[in-house]
């Protein structure tokens, strides 16, 4: 049978022998393997618990029960052949017209030996003619078609069987049947059960024809929740309209569905179509140039917007920012242009994406300026920021206030990452503000960690009491925490912090301690008193070894109380020996120059400076270097603070005044035919040095240097005096020495610089700048042969000076 949602229907049970109801087969009440085939009934016999075709059982009734059997009006089928189970989408109901009529004749009665009896053979099914068709109400698929008076209690598996008919098809009646007649010991005989995998079945008794019976009031409908079915076998029909096998989707609502989607993408395609027409000939929507939008214009118009605030801003010097530094650069001298036309094609190409163009109405699109760059240009004019930008890692250290030591930290250092610097330079110059280009960190090797030990293990320790230093003869001296506190300094080195002393600052404080247990030295000389020089012959001393005595004290410096170190002692033999002065010969005064005009301040530096290249012999082929000799110039070198010059104005610091005897000693070996390596002159004209001739100094950075390139010795005197400074140098004469100087050319007028108030300043004219060249002959006294050779110096104007009030 068919139910209208194309499922099939659930065979009603029948009783079982137990009282229990049956699994949709009736096989004398007894089904071994619990399965229907198509929901029907056995003929007679059925030992895999499948029904036949077309033919009812009994069920074996239980004392005192009249049993109940059920006749399925479906299509008959040949008894002899097996029941085949059915396709799943094969329909059980009979074919149109066809009523089968139920078979009014009684059953015989049966054998007593039924059971022992092999099935009997089926009886042909006698069908009447279709009955004339009378209209009768169509019951609700889940009444139950009994009277509700039946004395007999349906099993639950009918009332399913029950509620799962359907209008239109046949009608499954259940008629009483006459109980056999049994003897007394029959009816109190206990039935076996029948194990599932048995062979055997009850006898059933057939009913040839079940007689007509009217159609039965429907009953009223009960009042049971509506369960929507899954499809599967046993699900209840939700009463609704019937569906076919698509899972219940109406025939023609996926057509609409595909029409609707085809309108849309149609009319997507027509709106995507008419936007790309409308736009062409103009910049794209949303789109920006180096924050500019430009976006609708045309592209004249974008390309004259361009130009008046791009260019207008790349005109000028382009800020950039490395770090915490900043700097500028000139966007001409670093070969840096826009190409116009490649920067509106960039941005004036439609895009053809209908995502992006969508996306367009509710963003910007940055696409960039197109430059023109000379790299090599772009490269040197980033390596002239090194100087601002660049800065060495600062190790870290401790430092005394007084005698408590304070930490400093290190700190990072960087440097410009040049290759880099160009790539975001031709990138992002023309985008307006500042630029940042990167950097390269340069870490410290020491860490605050590393600061933090120093101070504990060393620094504290080391000032925490004075150092004895035992010398020859019971002599001693005392170096106290303030002199060790000034001494002491911290040397990175590998990542660790070394503890060192200043050789000089303790030299200076047991030198006089220690004195008496020295013997000292004489260098050798020249007396001049008689107006010819006269050898003074060297003699060798003994003193204290001051390196190797500050060594053994940097060993004691964390040492506890009493800390006392033993001197050591060395020969101390001359720095000018008599056999250096006698090499000399008789010598004469080959080169001298004086200069004077000096500030007293400025005299101290200069007497210091003289003292130290005073008595200086330089062999033949031997390079002198003033920067070596008078070095370093410091405070505690015995150089005091004194007038300078700082970007061509007056300023103040230490040594000041020390270039006037590089001038006055580069003049000296002018005149002496010294071959000249080194020097500089000042980037101001100093109206007391000739022009063109003179030499400054600077620590580290600026030296003069010469070379002998006589055949014998030359020693070095100077003479000091309050108002002047002279120096000659003593050798064998080899060159006759003459000097011109040109004429003063390319003349540059001073600009003027305001200090402002509060700061140190000092007025002055200023001077012009000018150009001047100096060329020096020199003629071989031996061979005749003259060279020449021009110096070429650049003075710049020295700015005049206005100190406000």
């Amino acid at each position: 049978m068919r139910t209208p949602t194309g499922r099939a229907p659930v065979p009603r049970p029948v009783e079982q022998p137990n009282g229990q109801p049956g699994n949709g087969h009736a096989d004398n009440g007894h089904a071994p393997n619990g399965k229907a085939a198509n929901g029907q009934a056995t003929n007679g016999h059925a030992s895999n618990g499948q029904a036949g075709d077309g033919q009812v059982t009994k069920a074996q009734p239980t004392v005192g029960e009249a049993p109940t059997v059920r006749a399925a009006a479906q299509r008959p089928s040949p008894a002899a052949r097996p029941s085949a189970e059915p396709h799943p989408l094969a329909d059980p109901r009979p074919p149109a017209g066809a009523h089968p009529l139920a078979d009014p004749r009684p059953s015989p009665a049966p054998h007593p030996k039924a059971d022992a009896r092999p099935p009997a053979a089926p009886r042909p099914s006698v069908e009447r003619p279709a009955a004339e068709a009378r209209p009768a109400p169509t019951p609700h698929p889940l009444a139950d078609p009994r009277p509700s008076a039946a004395p007999h209690q349906r099993p639950a598996g009918e009332n399913r069987a029950a509620a799962e008919q359907r209008p239109g098809e046949a009608t499954t009646v259940v008629v009483p049947v006459a109980p056999r007649p049994v003897d007394d010991a029959a009816a109190t005989q206990m039935l076996p059960r029948r194990s599932p995998v048995a062979t055997e079945e009850p006898a059933t008794e057939r009913i040839e024809r079940i007689p007509a019976m009217a159609p039965r009031p429907p009953l009223p409908p009960p009042d049971l929740p509506t369960r929507v079915g899954l499809g599967g076998p046993g699900d209840i029909d939700d009463g609704g309209p019937p569906t076919g096998t698509d899972g219940g989707r109406r025939p023609g609502r996926g057509r609409r569905r595909v029409l609707v989607l085809a309108a849309v993408v149609g009319a997507l395609g027509v709106l995507y179509g008419a936007d790309l027409l409308l736009s062409s000939g103009s910049m794209p929507r949303g789109v920006t140039v180096a924050g500019i939008g430009v976006g609708g214009l045309s592209l004249a118009d974008a390309e004259t917007q361009l130009r008046s605030e791009i260019g207008t801003r790349t005109a000028g010097p382009i800020p950039v920012t490395v770090g915490d530094a900043r700097g500028e650069i000139d966007p001409a001298a670093a070969g840096l242009s826009i190409d116009w036309e490649a920067t509106l094609d960039r941005a004036g190409s439609q895009p053809l994406n209908p995502i992006t163009r969508i996306t367009s109405f509710f963003s910007e699109r940055e696409t960039g300026v197109v430059t023109i760059a000379d790299p090599t240009a772009v490269v040197q004019a980033l390596e002239q920021l090194g100087p601002v930008v660049d800065r060495d890692p600062v190790e870290g250290t401790v430092r005394f206030e007084g005698t408590q030591p304070q930490p400093v930290d290190p700190q990072p250092g960087q440097q410009l990452d040049v290759p880099g610097a160009s790539e975001v330079l031709q990138r992002d110059w023309a985008n307006g503000g500042a630029v940042a280009l990167p950097l390269t960190a340069l870490p410290p090797t020491t860490t605050a960690e590393d600061v933090a030990t120093a101070v504990e293990d060393i620094a504290r320790p080391a000032v925490a009491a004075p150092i004895t230093v035992v010398g020859e003869n019971g002599v001693k001296g005392t170096v106290t925490p303030e002199v060790i506190a000034a001494s002491l300094s911290f040397q990175a080195e590998n990542g660790d912090l070394v503890p060192q002393l200043n050789q000089q600052a303790i030299q200076d404080a047991l030198g006089s301690q220690l004195a008496a247990s020295e013997k000292p030295g004489r260098d050798a000389t020249f007396d001049f008193s008689s107006g010819r020089p006269v050898l003074v012959p060297s003699q060798d001393g003994r003193g204290v070894d001051y390196q190797a005595t500050v060594a053994a004290m940097v060993g004691v410096l964390s040492s506890a109380e009493p800390r006392e170190v033993t001197a050591v002692y060395a020969e101390k033999p001359a720095e000018v020996t008599t056999e250096e002065l006698q090499a000399l010969g008789n010598p004469e005064i080959i080169g001298e120059f004086t200069t004077g005009g000096f500030a007293p301040d400025s005299g101290q530096n200069i007497r210091r400076a003289a003292e130290l290249v005073n008595g200086t012999v330089v062999q033949p082929g031997e390079v002198f270097s003033l920067d070596a000799v008078t070095g370093p110039r410091t405070a505690a070198n015995g150089y005091v603070e004194a007038g300078v010059i700082d970007n061509g104005r007056a300023s103040r610091g230490i040594a000041g005044g020390a270039s006037q005897v590089s001038t006055t000693l580069y003049n000296a070996a002018y005149f002496a035919g010294m071959t000249l390596l080194e020097h500089k002159a000042h980037s101001f004209y100093i109206s007391r040095y000739p022009a063109g001739r003179e030499a400054t100094i600077a620590t580290g950075a600026i030296d003069n240097k010469f070379r002998n390139d006589n055949k014998t010795p030359i020693m070095i005197r100077t003479r000091w005096t309050p108002t002047s400074v002279t120096v000659q140098i003593y050798g064998q004469r080899q060159f006759e020495v003459t000097g011109e100087f040109g004429p003063r050319t390319n003349p540059t007028q001073p600009n003027e610089i305001t200090i402002p108030s509060g700061e140190d300043c000092h007025a002055s004219n200023g001077s012009p700048g000018f150009t001047i060249t100096d060329t020096r002959t020199r003629r071989n006294v031996d061979t005749g042969e003259v060279s020449r050779e021009t110096i070429t110096t650049r003075y710049n104007p020295a700015p005049r000076v206005v100190c406000e009030d």
